[in-house]
């Protein structure tokens, strides 16, 4: 594998002003109240890995004594700590964003895996792979089930307008599953299911959700490996904690408020994948 290196180029480009960070803030809700959110690291070098999402677009900011760096449509956020692993060997394999230019990743001073057809891989400073797309890349676009237009999931046809934004995270199931998890996370979170290229695939705003029978993954629960967890934040979430309620899924935390007045619940999913609801980081 190899290493990304952050230039310190990037950096000073950065300083300068030249290469600015892009307006993030997340994706307006679907009808269920629900859009991505946030993804939550646990690493052992916040310093490091903040400078690597810097570095690719993002805005660094805190929520209390977290570190978070902003995209368009998601929030990344750092925790120090020792991971069982990365994604690769979970249930989620791996998080994709599209950028205006793979051009300009490289003059940032990333190392890319492979070049090609509009799609690369970077790595964090502990490893942790990242897919890139730009608009040459011909496996971004997005079907909706039955040939139906959705206005939401149709940005996934259409140019990006943002230099970087959130794309996929790329689900690969151990089981034959893949049905039952786009059935899903359909029924749960209000998704629009088709195809994103030849996976199938569950829309929402802010995300598209890819599933793939791989038996030979790993396919180990997130929860304890460095993308400890996903998120998705809510509208009126405490209705919608008990709407979920009402479908069998079970929390492992139940609906709260943290001090800081955010809404949060924890659930897992049937394939292992930590999922955190969120009421409030829209502002951040």
């Amino acid at each position: 594998m190899p290493t990304t290196r952050v230039f310190v180029c990037a950096l000073a480009l950065l300083a300068a002003g030249l290469v600015q960070p892009t307006s993030a803030q997340l994706s307006q809700p679907n009808a269920s109240g629900v859009a991505m959110g946030h993804l939550h690291y646990q690493v052992r070098d916040v310093e490091a890995n903040t400078r690597f999402w810097v570095a690719l677009g993002g805005e660094a900011t805190r929520l209390g004594g977290t570190r978070v760096v902003k995209f368009p449509d998601v929030l990344v956020f750092l925790s120090e700590g020792e991971s069982s692993g990365g994604t690769e060997g979970s249930v989620v394999n791996h998080m994709a964003f599209r950028v205006r230019s793979l051009d300009t990743i490289a003059a940032a001073g990333f190392e890319f895996e492979s070049s090609g057809s509009g799609v690369t891989n970077v790595f964090s400073p502990e490893g942790e792979r990242i897919e890139l797309f730009d608009d040459t890349a011909t496996n971004l676009t997005f079907t909706v089930e039955g040939g139906a237009a959705d206005a939401v999931a149709q940005r996934h046809n259409e140019p990006v307008t943002a230099p970087i934004i959130a794309h996929h995270l790329h689900f690969y199931l151990i089981d034959d599953a893949v049905d039952e998890a786009q059935a899903w996370y359909d029924m749960m979170f209000g998704g629009v299911p088709g195809m994103r290229w030849r996976y199938d695939a569950v829309d929402l705003p802010g995300i598209n959700l890819n599933f793939s029978y791989n038996p030979d993954a790993g396919g180990a629960p997130t929860r304890g490996r460095m993308l400890d967890h996903i998120g998705f934040e809510v509208i009126n979430l405490e209705g919608f904690c008990r709407e979920l309620e009402a479908k069998g899924v079970t929390f492992d935390v139940p609906y709260g408020r943290s001090s800081g007045g955010i809404g949060f619940a924890f659930l897992t999913d049937p394939w292992g994948t930590y999922i955190e609801l969120t009421e409030g980081l829209r502002g951040l």
